[in-house]
């Protein structure tokens, strides 16, 4: 299934400064093979080493947080769009 991946600053350097990028997978985790397959070095920057996704990477499909939904599991329809978003942490003092 092809998918949009919207790819936040911090990490455009891996996809020579595209904004977004098209990938293929039936679900997250294939998503995330095949873009790393295109722009290597882009998968350790959302999974951690046990190969889940980082604490601090939200990452949506369709709008939907995929942690309140089937994780890495997630189905990616054709035409889906997933976006990659660091969280932002810190405040006032």
């Amino acid at each position: 299934m092809a998918v949009t991946v919207r790819i936040p600053t911090i990490l455009r350097s891996y996809t020579g400064g595209a904004a977004e990028v098209a990938a293929e997978g039936s679900n997250l985790a294939e998503v995330i093979d095949a873009l790393e397959s295109s722009y290597p070095g882009i998968r350790a920057r959302v999974l951690d080493d046990s190969g889940k996704l980082r604490r601090f990477v939200n990452v949506y499909v369709n709008d939907d947080d995929v942690r309140f939904a089937e994780g890495l599991a997630t189905e990616t329809k054709d035409g889906a769009a997933i976006s990659i978003i660091p969280a932002v942490a810190g405040g006032c003092r």
